[in-house]
């Protein structure tokens, strides 16, 4: 009778467990992997931007960061650092000239290429994340290849310095709910903006004035900025940008102290 009673308990257990197995894969199916490009409109006189609708609403279903508080005068200020061009450093000296504190978004090219930057960044208070290893378009990828273009910088840059990466930006600003879910189960949260310009093209240098104009243009409460550091013409005007955004009356904050 003992024994009867354990098979039946073993056999409960065993259904328990592929019912559970079940219900996880058919939530993992379900997710939807269609690819969202980040995207926004200006607002015009420093109103907030107007996000994506479907792009924003998976990042705020996944407890994302893509604008602040449209009450407070806050400004975010972020880089995307795929390569290095040789002007981080000067970035990094007019944020410590100013003491402000900005979040540098890193590939494993960079890291491995310029490992003496990101030591400086960390060292002077700043926050790095993680824009994976290879900067692909996560949603062509399988469930472990988009955990593995993630967990390998993590690991490497922890390894490196024992610093834990806990930021995200997904790269060319392309994700699906499926790629959201799988970041933020790796203790990742999701980082976008609601302001940039076309800084990235390194054929569209010597824009001073221009690049000037777009970031000051659209400065806006709760502004989550993107710059990449590999433009020259950030490195020079960067320092009257956060000069100027102050004067407006905005305060400089990093990710770190997000308000929603």
């Amino acid at each position: 009778m003992k024994e009867k009673i354990i098979r039946h308990f073993c056999a409960f257990l065993l259904l328990l467990v592929c019912i559970v197995q079940f219900s996880l894969y058919s939530q993992a199916n379900t997710l939807n992997n269609d690819i969202l490009a980040w995207g926004f409109r200006r607002g015009e006189n420093h109103e907030q931007s107007t996000l994506d609708t479907a792009s924003e609403k998976v990042i705020k279903d996944y407890d994302g960061i893509a604008m602040g508080n449209k009450e407070s005068n806050f400004v975010y200020l972020t880089f995307d650092c795929g390569y290095e061009q040789g002007y981080t450093e000067k970035i990094l000296d007019v944020l410590k000239e100013n003491n402000v504190k900005a979040t540098f978004f890193i590939t494993a090219h960079y890291l491995n290429t310029s490992s003496d930057i990101v030591k400086r960044m960390i060292e002077e208070g700043h926050i790095v994340g993680n824009h994976t290893v290879n900067h692909k378009c996560l949603p062509n990828l399988s469930d472990e290849e988009i955990k593995k273009e993630i967990m390998d910088l993590h690991n490497a840059v922890f390894e490196k310095f024992g610093y834990e990466m806990k930021y995200f930006r997904p790269p060319k600003g392309e994700f699906s709910q499926r790629v959201i879910d799988i970041v933020t189960k790796l203790n990742y949260t999701t980082v976008m903006w609601s302001s940039a310009y076309d800084d990235w093209d390194n054929e569209k240098q010597n824009r001073e004035e221009y690049g000037k104009n777009k970031i000051l243009d659209n400065i806006h409460n709760g502004c989550v900025l993107l710059l990449h550091a590999t433009s020259k013409d950030n490195s020079i005007i960067l320092d009257d940008v956060i000069k100027k955004t102050r004067e407006m009356g905005y305060e400089f904050k990093n990710i770190n102290e997000f308000e929603k």
